[in-house]
């Protein structure tokens, strides 16, 4: 067996299907719900709304963009990114690959939208009162968790 169909190739890639999936599973099952209400409300509580918007732009609707250019430049510098942090998994191990590894899934759920959808649906509304939060997705979740981890990795790393 070639090294890189090893156990630890399997694993990694069961946590980036497992990401992408639970990320696609969601987002197709609140779209579904909005097709059959004709609804962008489709719950609401106290705390917690989820309310479908389509966001054109980065994480959590920054650079949002009305012309079509800036859209592809954007989504082509994304691919970037999410090249370079596949680059990062392959020279990363323990939590720091985990840590990619959650970026790198979320990111490739993200991108799938841009390039079917022409835009990313986010649906997760935390509030309390009049103050709403950035309004996001289960693939924005793990990418978050992950630049977490890897910020949280960074500060308390021990110094040799």
């Amino acid at each position: 067996m070639p090294d890189y169909l090893n156990k630890r190739f399997f694993i990694n890639f069961i946590i980036i299907a497992s990401i992408f999936s639970l990320d696609r599973i969601s987002k197709v099952y609140v779209i579904f719900l909005y097709d059959r209400n004709s609804s962008l409300n489709l719950f609401t509580s106290k705390f917690l709304d989820i309310n479908l918007i389509w966001n054109d732009g980065i994480a959590f609707g920054l650079f949002s963009f009305d012309e079509r250019i800036y859209y592809n430049i954007l989504t082509v510098l994304i691919l970037i990114i999410t090249l370079i942090i596949f680059w990062m998994i392959t020279r990363t191990k323990g939590l720091e690959k985990l840590a990619f590894l959650m970026i790198f899934g979320g990111s490739l759920g993200n991108i799938f939208d841009r390039i079917f959808y022409s835009s990313v649906p986010d649906f997760i509304d935390f509030h309390f009162n009049n103050f709403h939060w950035f309004i996001f997705n289960v693939a924005d979740i793990f990418i978050t968790i992950g630049v977490i981890m890897l910020i949280m990795l960074e500060i308390f790393k021990k110094k040799i």
